[in-house]
């Protein structure tokens, strides 16, 4: 068995561990073929002379985004959450159930569990980005049954909208929470597509041998589908328990806990120190929360590509 401090987790070499990804596009040109233009036939020689006998067969677009889309951006809650409400019957447009996927602009008469919402004066807010060191104990929710400590109670109240988190940590995890008054930039975050890394410290009782960082590289086979590390980085540790950096692009429930599990391995200590490009500064205490400035906000933007609809 090799000693950690030499556990190679480098996917870029071939005859060792690889431990980053690369996606290979295979570029095809595609050319297209000029053909003669079909003669006109007497109709549609009438139509050009007389455009009033024409007929438009072109699709009308209906105005106005859809309804998730635009309720997520105005930071009313997560595209999850508004299409949870609108099965529900919750969100009536101008009198009427909505519809998944409707059209709205919002000049529209919006009403959530029978509220009136001034949707352009909450468009009209500038996005705001948090991030928070979340303790252990404290769970990712609005209210619990069991009356445990809460998240969104250590959040200071915006003046428009609401908190939505990108993304969960379970309530024995730490770390990272990023969390938006705009829904739909949480959305793109944690949308498949974007590809985001998540980073976590991990400290589990035993040692990541050389095969399990192969099978935990190449992927392993979970009970709601495939999942691998792009990243594992041992980061020191005494005795029993060692410490490792594993890097993720799945937002999946406990995927980094399962992955340990899946080789035998017992973690005693999740915390999440990157999201993307934002990292959890040192100097941010536990329970404690701060807010990105514009010049990080637009990173994190651009740190995706992805436009979800």
């Amino acid at each position: 068995m090799k000693s950690p401090n030499n556990l190679q987790t480098r996917r870029q070499k071939t005859s060792k561990l690889k431990t980053k990804k690369t996606k290979k596009t295979k570029k095809t040109r595609t050319t297209r073929t000029r053909t003669a233009k079909p003669s006109q036939s007497q109709a549609a020689r009438q139509r050009i002379e007389h455009p009033e006998l024409s007929v438009k067969n072109e699709p009308q677009t209906q105005p106005g985004e859809r309804i998730q889309k635009l309720l997520a951006q105005a930071g009313l809650g997560s595209r999850r959450e508004i299409e949870g409400w609108i099965r529900q019957g919750l969100i009536r447009i101008d009198g009427r159930c909505a519809e998944l996927g409707q059209r709205i602009t919002p000049a529209d008469r919006i009403e959530i569990r029978g509220r009136r919402v001034n949707l352009a004066q909450r468009l009209g807010g500038t996005t705001r980005v948090l991030m928070y060191n979340k303790p252990a104990g404290e769970i990712v929710a609005r209210r619990d049954p069991d009356n445990r400590p809460l998240v969104f109670s250590k959040f200071p109240k915006p003046e428009r909208g609401r908190w939505v988190t990108v993304g969960r940590l379970d309530i024995n995890s730490e770390g990272l929470l990023l969390a938006t008054t705009n829904g739909e930039l949480a959305n793109q975050l944690m949308h498949p597509s974007s590809e985001l890394e998540r980073e976590y410290a991990v400290r589990v009782l035993g040692e990541i041998t050389e095969q399990m960082a192969q099978h935990l590289l190449a992927g392993i086979e979970l009970e709601d589908g495939f999942a691998s590390f792009e990243r594992i980085d041992f980061s020191g540790g005494e005795g029993a328990n060692k410490w490792y950096h594993v890097t993720v692009t799945q937002g999946r429930n406990r995927v980094v806990r399962r992955l340990m599990e899946s080789q035998g391995l017992q973690v005693s200590r999740l915390q999440r120190i990157r999201y993307g490009p934002v990292r959890l500064p040192s100097w941010l205490k536990t329970g404690r929360c701060s807010e990105l400035n514009e010049k990080e906000i637009k990173r994190l933007r651009q740190a995706f590509s992805c436009d979800a609809d």
